[in-house]
């Protein structure tokens, strides 16, 4: 009970101040120093036996070997990974399913909403949370990602939900359990009298706080002015020691251990504790920090004389629970509790089995007196023979080897044997840490078995998206308090204060607690959409994104804006249309298409022709002998030239065609680009419409060329 020689009322501005230290005398300050450490080192030793639970636990995760001489010397001491395979397979299920992608809150609507006016105000909220977390406090899924590898091991992790003054913004940070003492049998963190968090400062945080106001000035104090002490876990020195640590040196730089204590003091003489903040330094127990643990006037109900009722006090710590202690304490338990015993038995059982292996290989023996050998310590290499003094059979008669047996099968069934139950408690069997059960088990036989070994870690599930809740909870009231009018955040975000004054139960995790792993939750994503197209009622978009979201899409909505952003689809009856122009526009280039296969199949015996003409000409050149040759040969290129002109008059007229179709083809699929159809083609599909050869190609062949031709 604190017998304070002043005490505060109960105002406004006791309520804002950021340091009530002040308002008190030295003396006054010492009795609140030394009754929060009293309450400290009370709730410190009720959890002392957690304290040496908890380390061994985190030894055995972390693969700690401890000094080991027995049976000699030197012995095997290998320590078997089941506690960190554990917290592995755990944390590998956990992280993914329960972070999923950047959205990580959503804000249920509840009731009708016929206007849409609530469901945008959710979606508003649900956007702006997820990014405080993944974008603002850039440290909080880091600190999450520790949080699920440390719970499976301790049995129980705290975030510490608060406004930054410093950051500008809310603050949602990791607090280790054994960095938060509690008294043991309270009922639960809401409801336990003192939370003492051990925070190590450094020197110029404090200089800060002090500068600042948010700490008392205690720079004239003998312990501000020396070295810092850090402080010692007495349930730790003894392993320390065996470990071969040493206490480090204090110097200059070393933090101080601040004690932020949480607690209920009656500082207004009332008999009735208020709920404070006290914020002490360890060592020399001096008050560094006093303020007020609620937020407005309005958690205190007073009667109609204006006596206190109760206080609602304003809660910082959210508790991740593992698996609830069957003892009714407020830490948990995990997997370094659980199977901490069986790991320790495996780790003896392993190393027996080694040592036993070690002894059968490397046993000596008894040497009578009867052996004449030289002394000392004899070793052998392969082929290598040693001289004695001896017979064979005096040393047949003088050495004993020392009786050893071969490891015993039954130590190494047994280590089998823990080894499986090991696993079945952590879950962590060879189907679920993804090995072949067999050759011939059947595919839903292999499914029933992983869905099965995974309930354990749908309750575990279960408990942290709780607590993620009421982490976001926090978040939320803090928002209804910080955040301006009208915030702007990301790209395009925008967010009101008036968006946080509902109800904040209505803030949930986005992620499925019910959902373990990515076949499940893609399952569940087809089953949903595959309803969707069979049953009226559902709301498609969101199915829709609901499946993409499965698929771990980025940007879905680039690549499914909705239907309502998407331009309408086309007339039926100019479907319709549009199909039996196609199946003209196709009659139409089925008749192109064959004039021009003529049209190519004379270019060819024109071509033929030529070579053919080209060739006579070539052999007139070589047996050239008078004037009727010359003339033989000039007539010879003047029909050459005509069939190149009808060959290139016959490859324009190709291409013209081909052009046409083209355009035909555009025309009829409803993009008439050139004004489409046959229009402007030269002449009807036939030969009709074609250019007349040159007057040396009438008559065809080689009677082109007149004047009774080459012969």
């Amino acid at each position: 009970m604190l017998n304070l020689s002043k005490q505060l009322r109960l105002t406004r501005e006791v309520m804002i101040s950021p340091n009530l230290a002040d308002k008190f005398s030295e003396a006054d300050l010492n009795a609140i120093g030394n009754h929060v450490w009293e309450g400290y080192d009370r709730d410190r030793v009720s959890r002392m036996r957690w304290e040496t639970r908890t380390q061994a636990a985190m030894d055995l995760a972390m693969q700690v070997q401890k000094d080991k001489n027995f049976p000699w010397p030197g012995c095997s001491n290998v320590a078997f990974p089941l506690v960190t395979i554990a917290t592995l397979q755990f944390h590998s299920r956990a992280y993914p399913a329960i972070l999923q992608g950047p959205d990580l809150v959503k804000c249920r609507v509840v009731g009708s909403d016929p206007t849409g006016e609530e469901q945008a105000r959710a979606l508003r909220v649900g956007r702006h949370m997820s990014y405080q977390l993944m974008e603002e406090d850039q440290c909080w899924e880091e600190q999450h990602d520790r949080l699920l590898i440390n719970i499976p091991i301790v049995g129980c992790a705290f975030k510490k939900t608060y406004f930054d003054g410093r950051a500008g913004h809310n603050v949602s940070e990791l607090v280790l359990a054994q960095d938060l003492v509690l008294d043991y049998y309270a009922k639960s963190v809401e409801e336990c009298a003192r939370k003492t968090q051990i925070i190590p400062r450094y020197r110029n945080e404090l200089h800060e706080g002090i500068v600042s106001g948010i700490y008392r000035d205690v720079r004239e104090e003998g312990w501000y002015n020396s070295h810092a002490v850090p402080m010692r876990n007495p349930s730790t020195e003894s392993e320390d020691r065996r470990h071969g640590e040493a206490q480090p040196q204090a110097d200059f730089d070393t933090p101080f251990t601040t004690l932020e204590q949480h607690c209920w003091l009656d500082l207004d003489g009332d008999g009735y504790r208020e709920p404070y903040i006290v914020t002490i330094e360890f060592q020399s127990r001096a008050v560094l920090r006093i303020v007020a643990r609620w937020d407005s006037l309005d958690d205190i109900e007073r009667t109609s004389r204006g006596e206190i009722i109760r206080i609602r006090p304003t809660e910082y710590y959210t508790k991740y629970g593992f698996i609830p202690s069957p003892d009714g304490g407020v830490y948990d338990m995990g997997f370094g509790n659980l199977l901490g015993p069986l790991n320790e038995s495996t780790n003896s059982l392993l190393n027996q089995l080694i040592d036993a292996g070690t002894m059968a290989n490397t046993a000596g023996g008894f040497l009578g007196r009867g052996a004449k050998i030289r002394g000392g310590t004899y070793t052998f290499a392969p082929l290598e023979w040693k001289r004695v003094d001896s017979t064979g059979d005096d040393l047949r008669r003088s050495i004993f080897p020392l009786p050893v047996r071969e490891p015993s099968m039954v130590l190494f069934q047994l280590l089998s044997l823990l080894i499986d139950y090991t696993n079945r408690i952590s879950g962590t069997t060879d189907t679920l840490v993804g090995e072949n059960p067999g050759q011939n088990t059947p595919a839903m036989t292999t499914q029933t078995m992983v869905e099965q070994g995974q309930k354990i870690f749908v309750a575990i599930f279960k408990r942290v998206w709780r607590s993620m809740r009421e982490e976001f909870k926090k978040l939320y009231i803090l928002n209804s308090i910080y955040t301006p009018d009208m915030k702007a955040f990301g790209e395009e975000g925008r967010v009101l204060r008036e968006d946080y004054r509902g109800d904040a139960s209505r803030i949930v995790p986005a992620a499925d607690p019910n959902v373990v792993s990515e076949q499940e939750k893609m399952v569940r994503a087809q089953t949903l959409k595959q309803a969707a197209m069979t049953t009226p009622g559902y709301n498609v978009v969101e199915v829709e994104r609901n499946y993409l979201r499965a698929l771990h899409v980025d940007g879905i909505d680039l690549f499914y804006p909705g239907p309502d952003k998407i331009p309408p689809g086309q007339d039926p009856k100019m479907a319709v249309e549009q199909m039996k122009l196609q199946v003209k526009q196709a009659a139409l280039d089925l008749e192109k298409m064959k004039f021009l296969m003529e049209l190519q199949e004379e270019q060819r015996l024109n071509n033929a022709k030529i070579l053919e003409l080209q060739a006579k000409a070539a052999k007139l050149v070589e047996e050239a002998g008078g004037i009727r040759t010359g003339q033989q040969i000039s007539a010879f290129q003047t029909a050459i030239g005509a069939l190149k002109a009808h060959d290139e008059s016959l490859r324009k007229k190709a291409e013209l065609l081909m052009s046409a179709m083209e355009s035909d083809r555009e025309y009829a699929n409803g993009s008439p680009s050139n004004g489409g159809g046959m229009a402007r083609l030269a002449g009807p599909p036939s030969n009709q419409g074609a250019t007349s050869p040159s007057p040396e190609m009438e008559g065809g062949g080689e009677g082109a060329m007149g004047g009774g031709g080459l012969y």
